[in-house]
């Protein structure tokens, strides 16, 4: 026979999992020096600008 096991206790631990994996997804998100975020920002805003660069320019006539 399977073993005895009490729902009450398993939807608690299931919770308990989830929010620990919810506090390291924010721990990665935000636990980040404002070196490490400006740094990011500063990548991604080149990476529009050359993005915008490799763009072409159509001019429709009116």
């Amino acid at each position: 026979m399977g073993e005895i096991v009490n729902l009450r206790m398993a939807r608690k631990r299931k919770a308990r999992a989830e929010t620990e994996r919810a506090a390291e997804q924010n721990r990665i998100t935000f636990g980040r020096t404002k070196q490490d975020r400006t740094l990011t920002k500063a990548e991604q805003n080149l990476a529009a600008k050359q993005l915008d660069a490799h763009m072409r320019q159509t001019d429709k006539p009116e």
